[in-house]
């Protein structure tokens, strides 16, 4: 299969991107007219010195040499008039700059604030195809390439577009017949800026996915630095990043080769224009048809020509790579959000969950993760999920608040299809703590009572800390609540983060709870604690718990034994050591593992 990044970008597509793109300026279209009204004075100004030029020659040193009746009587007002040109320009630059740099940040932030809504509404799913680095890449860094494309070429073609005009009108004034030797610079400039475009497009396509390359890098060398320290994995890390960063290097190498062969290019047949102007002006000053001021003016206007004509050679680089950061930001947006046709959204639930031939494939597996699973839970049943790793335990509670969809079967709630719940309307009813604890950089407080329930009380938050037995290490610290944890809660330990998400699971109270071997990051001492907690929450609600822990599985209502998909054992503890089967052979391992001292179901 072809890789993408090596098409050519059709006219049909890039203008297709580009007339989205220029949607989310159309709000601020008032600014922009200013700003473009400022522009055009700028550049209705750039003719005006060229024009002072040829007075100056022939009537002031020319005139003045010859008959002094032709010369000035007052000489300041040339000087005087080109100070004010200047000042007039000034003015008038500063404005179109400072209007379309407005314009410019008003963009990139709504359109950052675009895709984080997007990012945030994505489904699991995404996260488990793309790493972390994708989406930060294209909201921290391709957003910004996309304001080359959505203000500052337009400032560039605008502003040098009407100067070229003006001047060629001044050209074509002083001399027609020289000036048309300046068009053959027109269709030049255009095959110069076609034949690189697709290159600048490519360089810029294949640039965007070096920067996620090494974000991700970067974020793993963060995150995982306790292992690479521990098994001298510098030297592996830091090859890894070498080969990124090289790799990011020939990427924006390859851009600036294409972006900088147009000036050259574009130079070497201006140089030429400019000698065939010369030549013939200098036949028609020989037969008199033209003066000294008037050639100077030519030749003055058409060097100032070059300058605008090579920014608007030069545009069409970073105007591509605008357009592939585009095209990467609109793929963001472009993405499915989670699935949430549902309509119902009940203030409260009884909590009987009943899964019906449940069949689950992850994208792009080989096998189900889950096949014909029935499962029953009344209203109040604490079930326990058991089985070896990859057994399906996860998977099954994960289906419960739809982060995933069955491929096929049923999940009901009071007999509803889950799929008729909006996704609000189920979710407020469920608290799920998982084994990976995930906090945020902020407060204790604010991690206790986050999303819904920050408008807790501090009574309530005091209290939820109490019963995950979190509350004598928060009072402890020395902002107390307070006190921020850094990222991902680094800067506590891995029991006191599992406390503070069972808090916030304590502190929303709802009737389902998910418990995914939420009691695993605890010593015997902590978890003896948090359990009595977890014991008194799970009263009279619908909990589903994954668990290693023996304690957590001889009291559940029901215990399901997993493998491979499959429900193979159901039934109480008791039960299931009477049958002799999987579960007690489970059992039997948990017993020898006692005798070292430990604690924890091998499942």
């Amino acid at each position: 299969m072809a890789n993408s990044s090596d098409s050519k970008p059709s006219f049909s597509a890039s203008r297709d991107v580009y007339f989205r793109l220029l949607g989310y300026v159309r709000p601020y279209w008032r600014a922009i007219a200013l700003a473009l009204l400022a522009t055009a004075i700028t550049a209705a100004t750039e003719p005006l010195f060229p024009a002072l030029l040829k007075p100056m020659l022939d009537q002031g040193f020319a005139a003045a040499s010859k008959d002094k009746a032709e010369a000035f009587t007052n000489p300041l007002w040339i000087p005087a008039g080109i100070v004010g040109v200047f000042i007039l320009r000034g003015i008038f630059n500063y404005l179109s700059s400072y209007g379309f740099a407005w314009v410019s940040q008003k963009v990139v932030t709504d359109i950052r604030q675009a895709m984080y809504a997007k990012l945030v509404r994505l489904p699991v799913g995404y996260f488990q195809q793309n790493s972390s680095s994708v989406p930060m890449t294209k909201i921290a860094y391709d957003v910004s390439g996309v304001a080359a494309a959505a203000t500052d070429a337009v400032v560039t073609i605008v502003k040098d577009s009407m100067t070229v005009i003006g001047l060629l009108i001044w050209l074509f004034w002083l001399n027609w017949e020289l000036t048309l030797v300046c068009f053959i610079l027109i269709p030049t400039v255009a095959v110069v800026v076609k034949a690189f475009s697709g290159r600048l497009r490519r360089a810029g396509r294949d640039s965007q996915r070096g920067m996620a390359h090494m974000i991700q890098i970067l974020q793993e060398s963060a995150l995982c630095n306790r292992v690479i320290k521990i098994f001298g994995g510098e030297p592996q890390e830091l090859e890894r990043f070498t080969a990124a960063n090289q790799a990011l290097r020939r990427y924006n190498m390859r851009a600036n080769v294409a972006a900088a062969a147009t000036t050259p290019i574009t130079q070497l047949f201006a140089a030429i224009a400019v000698s065939v102007v010369v030549f013939v002006a200098l036949k028609q000053s020989d037969s008199g048809h033209t003066t000294v001021g008037s050639f100077v003016s030519f030749i003055t206007a058409m060097l100032m020509l070059l300058a605008p004509l090579k920014h608007l050679a030069d545009v069409n680089a970073p105007l591509q790579r605008g357009l592939a950061a585009a095209e990467s930001v609109f793929a963001l947006l472009d993405e499915a959000e989670e699935q949430d046709e549902g309509t119902a959204a009940p203030a409260a639930v009884d909590g009987r969950i009943d899964f019906r031939h449940v069949t689950f494939r992850y994208p792009g597996a080989e096998r189900d993760a889950l096949q014909d699973v029935t499962l029953a839970v009344e209203r109040g049943q604490t079930v326990a999920l058991v089985g070896q790793s990859g057994g399906g335990k996860s998977t099954l509670a994960t289906l419960l608040p739809r982060f995933f969809a069955p491929t096929s079967g049923q999940i009901l709630l009071d007999g509803l299809d889950l799929q008729n719940y909006s996704l609000t309307g189920l979710r407020r009813h469920i608290a799920y703590v998982s084994q990976e604890v995930l906090l945020f950089n902020d407060t204790i407080a604010a991690n206790i009572a986050y999303g819904t329930l920050r408008g807790a009380s501090p009574e309530d938050i005091r209290a939820a800390a109490r019963a995950a037995h979190a509350l004598e290490f928060i009072e402890a610290l020395p902002d107390g609540f307070d006190t921020l944890i850094g990222e991902n809660g680094v800067r506590l330990s891995g029991g006191q983060r599992q406390r503070l998400a069972i808090a916030r699971a304590l502190l929303k109270n709802a009737p389902i709870l998910i418990l995914d071997e939420a009691t695993s990051a605890l010593d015997n001492e902590s978890e003896r604690a948090v359990q009595a907690a977890l014991d008194t929450l799970m009263e009279g609600r619908t909990t589903l718990v994954i668990a290693h822990r023996l304690s957590t599985i001889e009291r559940a209502d029901q215990i399901v034994v997993l493998n491979r998909g499959r429900i193979v054992e159901q039934g109480s503890h008791a039960e299931l050591l009477a049958k002799n089967g999987a579960y007690a052979a489970l059992y039997r391992n948990q017993l020898v593992i006692d005798e070292s001292g430990a604690d924890v179901l091998p499942l």
